[in-house]
Formats: C-alpha cells, sequence, structure tokens
C-alpha cells in the first residue's frame, strides 16, 4: 500500500475532525489530508483536488448525503466513500452502499478498527465491519429479517426522521438538506403516516425500539 494516499475528511464535528486525522497520520505519516466541515466545502474539495478516500460523515450542514455521493463519483469515479457514522451499523449500512458508498465505520470503532477499515479501503476499496458482513451472509441464508416500520422508510424519510428525534426546526433542516420548507413537512407527514404516529415523542420511541 502506498503511503502517499490523498484523504479527505469531512465532518461537521471539529473534535472528531481532529480525532480521525490524528488517527491517519500515526497510522500513514505521509499520506497528504484535508478536512471540511459541510457539504459545500466537500464539494470545493473535491473539484479542485483529487483523492484517494472521502471519510464522509452523514450529517453535515448546506447539503445531503445523496447528492453528495453522486457529485462525487461524478468528478471522480474512481473515488473510494467511506462512510464514518454514530448511526447504527446494522440499520444503516447497507443503505448506504446502496446509495454508492464502499464502505461503513461507525464512530465508536476503535483505533484498531479504524486501522483495518482504512486498510481495506485504501487496498480493496470496500470495507464493512464483521458484524455487519455476518448479518449480511445470516440474511442471504435464512432470506430478510422480518419487516419493521423503519425497514418501510425511504433513505429521505429515515434521514430526517433522524433529524427532527435530535430536535432539529423544520427551517434548519429545510436549509440543511436544501430543501423547501414545504417539501420537509411534506416528508415528515408522510414518515408519520407509516409508522402510524403522531407525534415527535412517538418518533423518538419507535426508533429506539427498531434500534434495538
Amino acid at each position: 500500500m502506498l503511503n502517499n494516499d490523498r484523504i479527505l475528511v469531512a465532518d461537521d464535528h471539529e473534535i472528531v475532525r481532529m480525532g480521525m486525522l490524528r488517527i491517519i497520520k500515526q497510522l500513514k505519516p505521509q499520506a497528504h489530508l484535508a478536512e471540511v466541515n459541510d457539504y459545500i466545502s466537500l464539494y470545493s474539495a473535491i473539484s479542485k483536488d483529487n483523492y484517494d478516500l472521502v471519510i464522509l460523515d452523514v450529517n453535515m450542514p448546506n447539503g445531503s448525503f445523496q447528492d453528495a455521493v453522486v457529485f462525487i463519483k461524478l468528478k471522480q469515479p474512481s473515488i473510494k466513500i467511506l462512510v464514518f457514522s454514530s448511526q447504527d451499523e446494522q440499520i444503516y449500512a447497507v443503505r448506504y452502499l446502496k446509495l454508492g458508498a464502499d464502505g461503513y465505520l461507525n464512530k465508536e470503532s476503535s483505533s484498531a478498527k479504524i486501522d483495518q477499515a482504512l486498510s481495506a479501503m485504501l487496498s480493496t476499496g470496500r470495507y464493512l465491519s464483521d458484524e455487519v458482513r455476518d448479518a449480511m451472509i445470516s440474511a442471504s441464508l435464512n432470506g430478510p429479517a422480518k419487516s419493521t416500520p423503519i425497514a418501510a422508510l425511504s433513505n429521505r424519510e429515515l434521514q430526517i426522521a433522524n433529524k427532527l428525534v435530535e430536535g432539529i426546526p423544520l427551517k434548519e433542516l429545510s436549509n440543511t438538506l436544501n430543501l423547501h420548507a414545504s417539501t420537509i413537512s411534506t416528508y415528515k407527514n408522510r414518515l408519520f403516516e407509516k409508522l402510524n404516529i403522531k407525534s415527535i415523542p412517538e418518533l423518538v420511541e419507535i426508533l429506539k425500539l427498531y434500534k434495538e
């Protein structure tokens, strides 16, 4: 594996970026590193420089994960995308892979697992934890798992559901996702109908229930 890999870390939390950059520097001292803190700066970085790997947080301001993946792959088809998120990998990893990501790493992972993920992404272009891989194998052998209300949500609906649970107001959510306020309201009403709920507290409870 080359030591001069070009890696871009995209996360809106400075402490997370600093921690990841420090780990990468220890593992790959010669790597060329860059960082951004929102989707707009991500687009700018991808447009200006070539990268081998983007370590991408999903919930950043000024854009959406889906749009970012399309942009990255159009600009640099060979680039690899490692989602770095605190979301439950059992629920989200396969979703993000289907949207175009090449790997998924939970933010609670140890340094050893981060090393494993980076090595896999830069050598094979793919990474999933053993837990997710085993779950996928089990599903392929035993058939799909029992359907849950969450499974019925689209990726955008699930994204908005998590934002609502975080307490983000509709206006701020509209700006973050670059969607009209009325569109956000439509998504909210639709996911409430699918989950058969009427309030945010109910949404919090149902997401807790089906993330266990």
